[in-house]
């Protein structure tokens, strides 16, 4: 396995479009963003300078996997290093906004992780920060970057899925050791800004901006017991502006089945054809035009480079594979997504979801937006 990963960077090294200086990451909250540090050993246009959280324990813990490079507890620190060009935020969505916009005015781009906030006045302060300073934020939707996911899109770009005419997305996984290790989780938020951005996220990259949710949330059993605030299962129908269809689910309290059905999956219902991407497995299934059904798992060979040969659902290649598309994107001049706009407005998305369940009405995502500029405009 290292020796696939040393023809991996030897690849990326010898690629023409490599020119100019790598992107130097400060990465913030070290729990899930001691993956990314981890990470960044094997990507070439972004490479790790420096680490911050306020527990020292996970400091030592980060320093004895990444060492040689500054560690701080203070936040203030790290953004008045030069040697700091994009600070990647993995800290708890509730403090996301602050920590953006002080990168922002620090001169510093951002990766944060999703969904980049979880109010509609962070947005706002986000959204006219960023407008502010021309600084850049790329959203960490992890699995966007996932190998499946980006053969399945890199199909969809040649056609071969034709016309899409049903997206189909889902993200379902069992959470009581996430309320074990991170208490704010069941309190502080809510499922449809934490497990549901994924599959949210899915269904805008594939149809665009979307129209009108209608959403239908309950709270499960492990739910009730860890005080949820909110719904951990959820059922939603989406329509686009341009009228296509998608459906989501979430459900966060479940007994899985594995076997039979993956944490993450994408469904892709097109003219032509239809695929189907899966996570943690990596599995990418479609059909071809003679109608034969193809299955292709590269989990074998690319085992080490997304998990470390450790357990499905780590997040190393995905992280590698967003931090140097974003320090690609920073240095060629080149676009990206999600972006900032982009971000904030499949937030508007989340909370108009959040917003149907309670109510059991259709909502407009318009209605979100409007009063999104309402603060901004305040």
């Amino acid at each position: 396995m290292r020796e696939f990963l040393d023809a991996h960077l030897e690849e990326r090294k010898s690629d023409a479009r490599f020119t100019g200086s790598p992107k130097r990451v400060g990465v913030v909250g070290l729990q899930e963003g001691r993956t990314l540090l981890v990470a960044l050993g094997r990507t070439t246009r972004a490479v790790p300078v420096a680490g911050c959280d306020t527990d020292p324990h996970k400091i030592e813990e980060a320093r004895r996997d990444v060492p040689g490079i500054f560690y701080t507890r203070e936040y203030a620190e790290l953004l008045a290093r030069p040697d700091v060009d994009v600070v990647a935020i993995y800290t708890p969505d509730s403090v996301h906004g602050g920590q953006i916009v002080r990168a922002f005015e620090a001169g510093k781009d951002v990766i944060c992780t999703k969904p980049v906030v979880n109010s509609l006045k962070d947005a706002a302060t986000v959204l006219t920060a960023g407008r502010r300073t021309g600084r850049r934020l790329l959203v960490g939707q992890s699995t966007r970057f996932f190998e499946p996911f980006r053969r399945q899109r890199a199909a969809f770009e040649r056609g071969h899925f034709g016309e899409l005419e049903l997206v189909d997305a889902h993200y379902v996984h069992r959470m009581d050791w996430y309320y074990e290790k991170s208490r704010w989780v069941a309190t502080d938020t809510d499922w449809v800004f934490l497990g549901l951005s994924h599959p949210v996220d899915l269904v805008r990259w594939y149809l665009g901006p979307i129209d009108t949710v209608q959403a239908f949330g309950y709270t499960s059993a492990l739910g009730k017991k860890y005080g949820v605030a909110g719904f951990d299962v959820y059922i939603v129908n989406l329509v686009s502006r341009e009228g296509r269809l998608a459906r989501v689910m979430g459900h966060y309290g479940l007994k899985e089945l594995p076997t039979a059905r993956n944490c993450i999956e994408l469904l892709l219902y097109g003219s032509k054809n239809s695929g189907l991407a899966q996570y943690h497995d990596m599995r990418y299934r479609y059909t071809q035009d003679d109608g034969s059904e193809v299955t292709e798992d590269p989990l074998y060979e690319l085992r080490h480079y997304y998990f470390n040969s450790e357990i499905h659902g780590m997040h190393y290649g995905e992280f590698a594979n967003y931090a140097e598309y974003f320090a690609a994107a920073l240095i060629d001049g080149t676009p990206y997504s999600p972006g900032l706009e982009e971000g904030i407005e499949t937030l508007c998305v989340m909370e108009a979801i959040r917003r149907s369940a309670r109510s059991r009405k259709l909502i407009a995502v318009r209605e979100v937006l409007d009063e999104l500029n309402r603060y901004s405009a305040v």
